[in-house]
């Protein structure tokens, strides 16, 4: 018998102690359901092409239809390649780690685009989406490849780090020929992890839409959109992983030409050896601890992944009555909608998304958020 876990907030499907993290799923917590999303190539116009790969410290699988499939994803792969190299913090060749390293810096095009919108998001949820995490992310040794790095940080230690932690501190200067410096307080560093994903998926389909796709599935581990319809027309039905149940779905979702991205606490996390307490990786800013606010798993559906890719962090940390009253004053008017579990087991999503729900379970309840 498994002991229990002493957490509220939320607990993965594996035994204390197993670490599950990103490197080992295919998807973290969104994919598209096999016998629901299949698309049988029953014509050469119905052509497809799927690759997977290891990217972003997940597994990813890029799926396209149509007779220019495989160069399409070919693309895409090597485009998820290029943003890897750019933006990740444990590669020394990186901006991302340049910038860290020096405290600042001129800033390529995309990264001061992923900045500023960062910035965006920052400055709406009150500072809960918060790219200058790094330093208490690498302090828990959520930034490390290696599981056996995953520690509870010494308290003193952690609230000293926590100090450096405030993206309101970052100074955005443009010079006259149009390039940005971005300005550091020492110490600081900066992690676009919680963006990258989404801003990735957007990326992929408008490369997609270069070569005429019309039919697709990006699944970034975590981070999926469907592209178009199937192709006999019929929309596609995206499953939303039961956070307690690894080969579960919460729900499913009949969509077109959305990102869903889901974040949850059961995708990277350890259990302290001495107290039995989970940590997961998602860090609420505030207290420089897991976020353990009511919600074990929120999925953010838009056209703007990158939008949805920092809310679904954003939201998570929130809990339950925050992330509603978030939702009630932004979604219409930012263009995104909701689907979260408490973890009374509670599933709330918002009113626009209830036709386009599917319920997978049988006898699934829903409470409605009222978008306005």
């Amino acid at each position: 018998m498994a002991n229990p876990v002493l957490s509220g907030c939320g607990s993965g499907a594996e035994d204390p102690g197993s670490g599950q993290t990103e490197q080992e799923e295919s998807s973290a917590s969104v994919e598209a359901a096999a016998e629901d999303a299949a698309v049988s190539a029953d014509s050469a116009e119905d052509e497809s092409y799927s690759q997977d790969f290891f990217a972003m410290d997940t597994y990813m699988t890029l799926t396209a239809y149509g007779k220019n499939a495989q160069d399409a994803v070919e693309a895409g792969v090597a485009e998820i390649e290029r943003l890897d190299a750019l933006l990740s913090t444990g590669d020394s060749d990186s901006e991302i780690y340049a910038l860290n390293a020096a405290g600042g810096g001129e800033l390529s095009d995309e990264t001061a685009y992923l900045i500023e919108r960062s910035l965006e998001v920052y400055e709406s949820t009150g500072g809960l989406y918060d790219i200058s995490i790094y330093p208490v992310m690498d302090l828990w040794g959520f930034t490390a490849s290696d599981e056996s790095a995953f520690a509870v940080p010494e308290a003193s230690v952690l609230e000293e780090t926590l100090a450096l932690v405030d993206a309101g501190k970052l100074a955005l200067m443009e010079n006259e020929d149009g390039t940005v410096i971005l300005s550091m307080e020492e110490g600081m560093q900066i992690d676009l992890g919680g963006i990258v994903k989404g801003y990735a998926d957007d990326r992929i389909a408008e490369i997609f839409a270069e070569y005429g796709i019309e039919s697709a599935i990006i699944n970034l581990g975590g981070s999926v959109r469907v592209v178009g319809t199937k192709t006999d027309g019929s929309l596609w039905k995206v499953g939303i992983q039961d956070p307690e149940d690894s080969s579960g779905y919460l729900g499913g979702l009949a969509l077109s030409d959305m990102a869903v991205v889901t974040s949850g606490g059961y995708e990277r996390y350890f259990d302290d050896e001495e107290t039995g307490i989970r940590y997961h990786h998602i860090i609420d800013p505030r207290t420089g601890y897991s976020a353990c606010n009511g919600l074990i798993s929120v999925s953010i559906i838009s056209e703007d992944g990158t939008l949805a890719d920092a809310l679904s962090t954003s939201l998570f940390i929130m809990g339950t009555e925050e992330a509603i009253a978030y939702c009630e004053e932004h979604c219409v008017a930012d263009g995104f909608d909701v689907l979260m579990e408490t973890e009374d087991g509670e599933i709330y999503i918002t009113d626009r998304l209830e036709e386009s729900f599917i319920d997978l379970n049988g006898d699934t309840e829903l409470h409605i958020i009222t978008t306005h």
